[in-house]
């Protein structure tokens, strides 16, 4: 665990409208050297309200919630402070909340009843800028990402593009992809954006699955 090794831990904000979910989770988080509960928010509203008086490193967002629903709230949080990781949370699957938490900006999907573990590494991934979602939301958004690979073909990415594509689709960070091709992690960032820009992707999630789908991800 870097963070922890390093003497940073992770900053993580929890919102939602069940106060025993934003128990449980608290309980399970503030158990891990490299992970630390700064506040908790009842609802949308009030979480867009404290990420921007806390600054978290990562929000872990309910997606259904009163007031403001947690997808309006990530889209919020993301406009006002982009480096803001968001992971969102939900008890069930639902292809269109899926896409529109993603859209909206969230850099991973997670299911409540996941293991602990599991909620730990998402947190983590979002940290590192890595993609983490829950296998039924891959699914349901690779099937929905074909039809967006055949409206947005490849060949507008430039060869080092695609290359970067690829080590997305690999899920590795800026950080891991400037290493590997032996760039700036600035230049490696520029060019997931320009990725984006090019093929009307609104994550980095997208980027992944898009790569997955055109066969652009190798062993």
């Amino acid at each position: 665990m870097a963070d922890a090794v390093a003497g940073k831990r992770i900053r993580v904000l929890l919102v939602d409208d069940h106060g025993v979910v934003r128990r449980g989770l608290r309980g399970y988080l503030e158990l891990l050297d490299d992970i630390e509960v700064v506040g908790e928010a009842e609802n949308g509203l009030i979480g867009v309200e404290m990420s921007a008086e806390l600054s978290p490193d990562v929000v872990l967002m309910d997606i259904v919630m009163p007031q403001l629903d947690g997808i309006g709230a990530i889209a919020r949080i993301k406009a006002a402070q982009p480096k803001v990781q968001v992971v969102a949370l939900t008890s069930f699957i639902e292809e269109d909340k899926v896409l529109a938490a993603l859209e909206s900006g969230a850099s991973g999907f997670i299911l409540k009843d996941a293991d602990a573990d599991d909620v730990a590494a998402a947190i983590r991934a979002a940290h590192n800028d890595e993609v983490h979602l829950d296998p039924a939301a891959a699914r349901v958004l690779a099937k929905g990402m074909r039809t967006r690979v055949e409206q947005q073909p490849v060949e507008s990415l430039t060869e080092r593009e695609l290359e970067v594509l690829s080590l997305v689709g690999h899920g590795r960070s800026n950080k891991e992809i400037a290493t590997d091709l032996g760039i700036t992690e600035r230049t490696a960032r520029t060019h997931v954006s320009n990725i984006l820009g090019k093929l009307d992707l609104q994550s980095r999630t997208q980027a992944a699955l898009y790569a997955v789908e055109r066969k652009l991800v190798h062993d």
